[in-house]
């Protein structure tokens, strides 16, 4: 194996267990309440949990660097922790809102019943959970490489 492919699956893991860490650990209960909320009161909420969801990983990338000598480079440290910060937020915005189907949805949602999810994400309580997480994981694929 390849010292990237090693770097890429140890950034993997790393990002996906500092993930849950943080989105069902440290993430506070107001925040996540509040953060697909519309106006500024749910944008604060969304940046705050992003803000401890990235210091999260950023510990835990630093920790795995320095333990394993994975030689990450500062730079592309922080575009990843970029990419899963931004793409967080995004994905976070939409809480509460995956299984409306009127106007005024976030555009993730309108993507996601476009895509033929509106059934489930309406029919299934637990759906919009399932798919908020599949996408968080997904993007943290992409981040990672």
């Amino acid at each position: 194996m390849t010292t990237s492919a090693v770097r890429f699956a140890v950034a993997s893991t790393v990002l996906l267990s500092a993930h849950e860490v943080a989105d069902h650990i440290v993430q506070r209960d107001a925040d996540a309440l509040a953060k697909g909320g519309h106006g500024p009161a749910g944008a604060a909420a969304c940046g705050r949990h992003v803000a401890s969801y990235v210091a999260v990983q950023a510990a835990a990338l630093w920790a795995a660097n320095r333990t394993l000598g994975l030689g990450l480079r500062p730079g592309r440290t922080a575009a990843a922790l970029a990419v899963s910060g931004l793409t967080h937020y995004a994905v976070d915005r939409c809480a509460g809102h995956w299984s409306k189907t009127g106007p005024g949805r976030p555009l993730l949602v309108r993507a996601a019943h476009r895509a033929g999810k509106a059934g489930w994400l309406t029919r299934d309580p637990h759906a919009p959970y399932l798919y908020d997480q599949a996408l968080h994981k997904g993007c943290l694929a992409l981040a990672a490489r």
